[in-house]
């Protein structure tokens, strides 16, 4: 499946590099949507949210009113995931409530998981220089995505990993790492961070991985088109 992304900041739709310098704005949620509206699913990320200072509630229920989204940025409370799903989101996505700096926050998890359902959580495993990376990408914790997989299955329906290393950068992304997560677990998994190519999203669909896209579609690099008729196969 391809995803196609929102994410937001200062209330505008926008791509960044490295989690960190704004490339470019793209359109109004709503302009996105009907670009989107060929896709299943969209995934929604409010940056403020993430780097705690603010949110765009706003445009994130526009969002999920519009089209089946699943929504992350500044998870950290079970009432903040009730808050997205009662906005519309269809699945929510933790990141950095989901890890000490040591190892997985199971209580944390097992409350979320016990307060809106397994079947809605999506953990975000971002990748960077080998190591989870939190707090919007910029504290690293000790541990690797692929040691915390299996004790993260029983809270989550899937994972989102993002190999931050190459996010935004347009220069491909590191399809054996990806290859090494699908290999640890059976749950539903999402790929993000440098994917550029067509041939780069067939591989991941063979691997039975989801491709979420950004900086290569507001760019122009990837054609919707294109992304369109490929998911339909």
């Amino acid at each position: 499946m391809i995803i196609p992304c929102i994410d937001l900041m200062d209330g505008k739709v926008v791509q960044l590099v490295q989690g960190r310098e704004k490339a470019l704005e793209g359109g109004t949620v709503e302009e996105m949507l009907r670009k989107f509206a060929a896709f299943a699913q969209i995934q929604v990320i409010d940056l403020d949210a993430a780097m705690g200072r603010g949110s765009n509630d706003e445009l994130v229920r526009q969002a999920a009113a519009g089209a089946m989204a699943r929504v992350g940025g500044g998870v950290r409370t079970v009432q903040r995931a009730r808050a997205l799903i009662e906005q519309g989101a269809h699945r929510v996505i933790v990141g950095t409530a989901a890890f000490g700096k040591t190892g997985v926050n199971a209580g944390f998890l097992e409350a979320l998981r016990d307060g809106v359902g397994r079947e809605r959580v999506i953990v975000a495993l971002d990748s960077k220089g080998g190591r989870i990376v939190v707090k919007g990408w910029r504290e690293s914790t000790e541990l690797a995505a692929e040691d915390v997989l299996a004790a993260l299955a029983a809270y989550c329906s899937g994972f989102l990993c993002t190999y931050v290393d190459k996010e935004g950068m347009m220069q491909g992304t590191d399809l054996d790492w990806f290859r090494r997560l699908r290999a640890a677990t059976d749950l539903e998994l999402t790929a993000a961070g440098g994917i550029t190519t067509l041939e780069e999203v067939r591989a991941l669909a063979d691997m039975g991985v989801n491709a979420a896209l950004g900086m290569a579609i507001y760019t122009g690099r990837l054609r919707l088109e294109e992304l369109a008729d490929l998911d339909a196969c």
